[in-house]
């Protein structure tokens, strides 16, 4: 499909690949940090999906088709899900991140039927490089700073449009709308709890009570995967906005005999994610006690486990090899082709 050729956004993409620099276009039309910063809250709150320009960005139509059909359809057939992710996942981002604010809104809505499905797709466009991923130096990571090219930590997407520019204005949207977010973290369902905290991680300001949510949340939490994923998020947001105390504190959870052993295995690999001090003995001694295989097989319920699975052995597995044991080689029928972001 061909048609992003034709949209107003990709004359831009080709000036730059001609050298024009990236700087003349910031605050543009064709800037979707600044078009995802000007979407009213009236907006948002109303559905008025004619005030945003879908048709500067490449498959914008169908991403604002997308968003009206599952804001609408009380169906369990064609409800607009998928399209998003399904973007995202062909490195296509500019015009998923316009839908964000609107997903949020559809997740809040206690009362609509695919609130979870549409929760699951708003974290999709604020993240990138990151299936498949499982080492120390990756996992977790935000490539947080753009620059005046096309090469900063995240490149180009397909289209030719700069990554980071639709990563950064994602995670403006999430940041945007936390207070709707956060009650999320209290839902009756935990799939939904989880899903919050994923998006919640991905937010460019805890300051404005991101990693308190999740330690509060933590403190009344029951369900052990959950738990995990509390220790998960908050880890990923102390990667992106570095935090000593919040390093320390996960680093107590994986050496506390009376947590769960799927949080001691999240604070594991969160803390080895926010360090770069050798591995402790102890500490390999407990991935390896806990990381079993029934126990690796249910914390896939967790994205970030889900994400970095290789073809033949779950995320946490994938883990605990390449944080702990690099030397070991990728199992056999581990696909080498397989793509990763």
């Amino acid at each position: 499909m061909d048609e992003w050729r034709t949209d107003p956004a990709f004359a831009m993409c080709r000036a730059l690949a001609d050298g024009a620099r990236l700087s003349s276009f910031v605050g543009g039309p064709f800037d979707v940090r600044a078009v995802v910063a000007g979407i009213r809250p009236q907006a948002k709150d109303g559905f008025l999906l004619g005030e945003v320009p879908w048709e500067h960005f490449p498959r914008g139509n169908h991403v604002r088709e997308a968003v009206h059909l599952l804001r609408t359809s009380d169906s369990p057939g064609r409800t607009g899900t998928g399209v998003v992710s399904g973007l995202c996942a062909n490195d296509m981002r500019a015009a998923a991140v316009l839908a964000v604010p609107f997903l949020i809104r559809i997740a809040a809505d206690t009362r609509h039927r695919h609130r979870a499905e549409a929760l699951a797709e708003v974290s999709c466009p604020a993240r990138a490089c990151y299936f498949g991923v499982a080492s120390r130096d990756q996992l977790l990571l935000h490539r947080a700073e753009t620059y005046d090219n096309l090469y900063d930590g995240y490149g180009v997407e397909v289209t030719g449009y700069p990554a980071g520019w639709s990563i950064a204005a994602a995670r403006a949207a999430v940041t945007a709308d936390i207070a709707v977010l956060r009650p999320l973290l209290d839902d009756p369902d935990p799939a939904v709890r989880i899903r919050a905290a994923y998006v919640l991680a991905t937010a460019a300001d805890p300051e404005r009570g991101v990693r308190a949510a999740f330690r509060s949340r933590l403190a009344a939490e029951q369900d052990p995967i959950v738990r995990a994923a509390l220790v998960l998020a908050t880890a990923e947001s102390t990667r992106a906005h570095p935090h000593s105390a919040t390093t320390e504190w996960i680093g107590e959870r994986w050496r506390d005999r009376t947590q769960a052993p799927e949080v001691r295995l999240a604070a594991a690999i969160g803390w080895l994610c926010l360090t770069d001090e050798p591995a402790p003995d102890d500490l390999r001694a407990a991935v390896d006690d806990l990381a079993t295989d029934e126990r690796a097989h249910a914390m896939n319920a967790l994205p970030w486990m889900a994400a970095a699975d290789g073809s033949d052995e779950t995320g946490l597995r994938h883990c605990v090899r390449k944080m702990l044991y690099p030397e070991q080689p990728d199992p056999m029928g581990d696909d080498p082709w397989a793509p990763r972001c």
